[in-house]
């Protein structure tokens, strides 16, 4: 709305031209007109930033996009600027696509290093392995698709605030492994030991759900390619911004649909390597964490931030009220968390807490991915 408030001030009209208000904007978004393609990728880059179909009748138009349409028009005819070629679309590199693949391989080999050992050579494998595991992760997100800097596709907004969610990720994820065994054992009056990293043992580990979360980096990034490049062919083909949200709307929750699926079929593989049963923990787990990616891919950080948060905190509060319920006269705290464990089992709390963060993501990203200004080059740097 910046760019309101500069044509709002006295004095800004007469100095651009009052009688002639889009050639006012035209001077403010003078880069983006200038490298535009289509009239689409100016009302993109207008929707980015706040100007809407109400402004646009200011400017007598009826919409975003009718307004885009004479901003092209008027540079191409008076030849302020050659019009550029069209941005090619994100092509697949060997760099991501193989770094996509260290975090599977990397737990894959922690997990049987664990599965190997006993005693403290056990807890040194698996401490090395987490690190490995974090470090390998950390290397497939600082490129391609899944990356918040690839200059190849849209990346995250100027000014968009960072959202912390490195924190709550690693709880989730650490509750996936251990959260369930720490749960029932909590609610028998334990722990009475450390966990001993085996499945069967009193504080059940669980590797199949985060194993099957690092496999299911490189069908994220694919998948997330794949939508990148389908997004900027209906950017290229569309006549208008509604036009364009409802070509982007199946397409984004196809591609959704298609990563539940490969994860669903990761969980039932590593679930019968390991000798576990598969859970609908895991696969809510997957899909928050896989919206909350492709959003802040695309420069909306705010909202996976809130929602990882809030998960977290509903898991820790869930565990916190078991351990509150032994003082004494607090012993109604575990009623609610005891009677979900016991109608539906130990996996149904952080399976509602992520089923419900995850809707709640999905709902919102429909919203804001389905924007052409999401999936528009990004403006240069000024």
């Amino acid at each position: 709305m910046s760019d309101l408030g500069e044509l709002d001030r006295p004095g800004s009209a007469s100095r651009r031209g009052a009688a002639d208000p889009v050639k006012a904007l035209m001077h403010r978004h003078r880069e983006l007109c200038e490298r535009a393609v289509d009239p689409l990728e100016i009302a993109a880059g207008l929707e980015a930033h706040g100007i809407t179909d109400r402004t646009a009748a200011r400017f007598r138009h009826r919409d975003v996009f009718s307004l885009a349409e004479e901003m092209y028009a008027r540079v191409s005819r008076d030849g302020e600027a050659a019009l550029p070629a069209p941005p090619a679309p994100p092509r697949v590199r060997a760099g991501w696509a193989l770094l996509t693949l260290l975090p599977g391989a990397l737990c894959a080999a922690a997990v049987i290093a664990v599965h190997l050992t006993h005693g403290q050579p056990r807890l040194i494998a698996a401490a090395a392995g987490a690190v490995a595991v974090a470090l390998g992760l950390r290397a497939a997100l600082r490129r391609g698709p899944l990356s918040r800097t690839d200059t190849a596709r849209p990346g995250p907004r100027p000014g968009a605030a960072p959202g912390r969610t490195t924190p709550w990720t690693l709880w989730l994820v650490l509750y996936a492994l251990l959260g369930d065994g720490l749960l029932r054992n909590a609610l028998a009056g334990g722990p009475d030991t450390l966990p001993t990293g085996t499945p069967d043992g009193p504080w059940p580990l669980t590797a199949a759900p985060v194993l099957a979360l690092a496999l299911a980096c490189a069908p994220a990034a694919w998948i997330a390619h794949l939508l990148s490049v389908r997004a900027r062919r209906k950017l290229a083909s569309s006549r208008g911004l509604e036009d364009f949200a409802a070509a982007v709307r199946p397409l984004l929750l196809g591609t959704f649909a298609l990563f539940l699926g490969a994860l669903a079929a990761l969980l039932a593989l590593c679930g019968a390597v390991l000798g576990e049963s598969a859970s609908a923990q895991a696969l809510a787990l997957g899909a928050l964490l896989f919206l909350a990616r492709l959003l802040t891919t695309h420069g909306f950080t705010y909202a996976p931030a809130v929602a990882l948060t809030v998960t977290a905190m509903a898991e820790a509060f869930a565990l916190a009220t078991v351990f509150a319920s032994r003082l004494p006269g607090l012993g109604f705290l575990v009623t609610p968390v005891e009677t979900l464990v016991t109608t539906w089992g130990a996996d149904s709390i952080p399976t509602l807490a992520c089923g419900a963060a995850a809707l709640a993501l999905l709902i919102h990203t429909v919203r804001k991915l389905t924007r052409a200004s999401a999936h528009a080059p990004p403006e240069p740097a000024r």
